[in-house]
């Protein structure tokens, strides 16, 4: 259904996928918005029992967004180190797929 990760070498495992999940505590939401523009949204989570809840109003563009196009995806960056001398960044994130 998805596609696969081109750098094979940088897939987590299940529990370090976890593990990030559980130790960060925010990320990007990332929805089609108005006029069906891209639309992606900082904020605050809690991921409980294979679920992820997000910190929300009732109201606002990112409900309207997610009410009327359900599909979504949410990235959690938990490392972004740059190594100038190297030419390089360590970086480890999660991106994970779903419906509101």
């Amino acid at each position: 259904m998805f596609r696969e990760m081109r750098r094979k070498k940088q897939l987590l495992s299940p529990e370090d996928t976890i593990a990030v999940m559980d130790r960060c505590t925010n990320g990007v939401l990332a929805c089609l918005g108005d006029e069906e523009y891209p639309y992606s949204v900082p904020l605050s989570y809690v991921y409980f029992n294979d679920k992820i809840y997000f910190h929300s109003a009732k109201a606002g563009h990112k409900i309207e967004a997610i009410t009327k196009y359900p599909k979504v995806s949410f990235t959690v960056i938990d490392k972004d180190t740059v190594v100038g001398n190297e030419y390089t960044t360590y970086f480890r994130s999660v991106i994970a797929f779903g419906k509101s």
